[in-house]
């Protein structure tokens, strides 16, 4: 009778083990070291979280102040536009910049939700397993345990028996602490949770002020622009600036036009590939906004009041929109020009070159190659524009021919 006794004992030893063990093992619980460092890691990205704020607090661009600075150079239109082109540059960066850390915080926040997840899981498992513990000691109290010693019958099995009791003890004790240290990353990751939230939420509300910060600029250089070639008195020195402003712009092109063609020909001499261009259909360089505000031709110039040549297409579309490569090709300029403002032109082979204007940032540099569809830089209104837009021409063997001919 008292070994059947006996037996019962340590079988119901051995049960309640594995069933203290099983959740454990079920959820691959971390341990108390591992949490420790998981909160640590938590603690840290709340401290950045918060410093994060403070930044974007401090770093927000001062419209207000740009738009006093140009007061001074109203007067002389070129010095102007290069002036408030700095200034939409910067805001454009800050834009992006921004951009980039809602992005970051995105991912964060879905891998602190996913901890949190994982942390309340193992925290309700813990705490089952907690509850059939503690109520098999309140029902078999010290009883079972001085059943287990005084029924050895050897000293050996006194000693294996008091070794499985002290283990056990140290095993109630290490589950206890890991059970309190996932409730404290519990609770970190809410904290950090809601920390990331703010961050995200007024990085979103930072992008808004300064998108309508960019606008206020263009529409002041909007007004300006307008102003200028709109004054009757200066209608006449406003035609000459924008036919020498026409031809400058030419120039810059027919430059790196000559340039090119010095390369091929060298190429040509060293036997070396050059490019060429296959025949293939070009694809629209914007490929979000189809709207065009200015077709390529002659038309009367929205602000001179005149009939004038119109060398590309205009695709009106926001600040930011990515601008694409409409064919493979060798970038061969890249630049700020006061009247393109940020420009790409791209050579496709056998006299063939498109031109991208008026970007808010580019993307690529001079003599890098590029793909069919690929991020070349994005639509802005820097040089001599009124408005958000893309200006895009093609050019072969030196002349301006319409676009619609290469364009799917």
């Amino acid at each position: 009778m008292k070994k059947n006794k006996r037996c019962i004992s340590l079988m119901l030893g051995f049960v309640l083990f594995v069933v203290w063990m099983w959740p454990a093992v079920r959820s691959d619980a971390a341990t108390s070291g591992e949490l420790e460092q998981s909160i640590k890691e938590k603690e840290s990205a709340i401290s950045q979280a918060q410093e994060e704020k403070k930044q974007l607090q401090s770093t927000m661009s001062n419209i207000q102040a740009m738009v006093d600075s140009l007061e001074s150079s109203k007067n002389d239109l070129e010095a102007y536009v290069k002036q408030l082109d700095g200034n939409l540059a910067e805001i454009q960066s800050k834009i992006d910049e921004l951009k980039k850390m809602i992005s970051d915080k995105e991912e964060e926040i879905e891998e602190t939700q996913q901890m949190l997840d994982e942390a309340v899981e193992r925290e309700k498992e813990q705490y089952a397993a907690m509850k059939v513990r503690i109520q098999y000691a309140y029902e078999k109290g010290n009883s079972n345990s001085l059943e287990m010693l005084l029924s050895a019958k050897s000293f050996g099995e006194l000693l294996n028996n008091a070794n499985y009791m002290e283990e056990m003890n140290a095993y109630d004790q290490r589950q206890l602490e890991e059970y309190q240290k996932n409730r404290e990353l519990v609770e970190t990751c809410k904290t950090a949770l809601e920390e990331e939230q703010e961050v995200l939420q007024q990085a979103k509300a930072e992008v808004e002020k300064e998108e309508a910060g960019l606008e206020t600029l263009i529409s002041q250089k909007e007004q300006q622009i307008t102003a200028f070639q709109g004054d009757i008195s200066n209608k006449e020195a406003a035609l000459k600036e924008y036919e020498a402003d026409i031809a400058a712009q030419n120039s810059t092109i027919a430059a790196l036009e000559a340039a090119a063609a010095a390369e091929r020909k060298q190429l040509e001499e060293l036997n070396k590939p050059k490019v060429t261009y296959d025949g293939g259909m070009f694809q629209l360089p914007l490929t979000s906004y189809k709207r065009i505000s200015d077709e390529y031709g002659y038309r009367m110039h929205p602000t001179l009041g005149v009939q004038k040549f119109h060398n590309g297409v205009d695709f009106a579309a926001p600040s930011g929109t990515p601008i694409l490569a409409a064919y493979g090709g060798t970038v061969v300029g890249a630049a700020y020009n006061s009247s393109m403002g940020n420009y790409v032109m791209i050579n496709h082979g056998d006299g063939l070159y498109t031109i991208y204007m008026h970007a808010s940032a580019l993307y690529v540099s001079q003599g890098q190659t590029v793909s069919k569809g690929e991020q070349i830089a994005a639509v802005g209104s820097t040089g001599r524009s009124t408005g958000p837009h893309l200006h895009f021409s093609v050019r072969v063997n030196g002349e301006y021919v319409n676009p619609w001919n290469y364009l799917k």
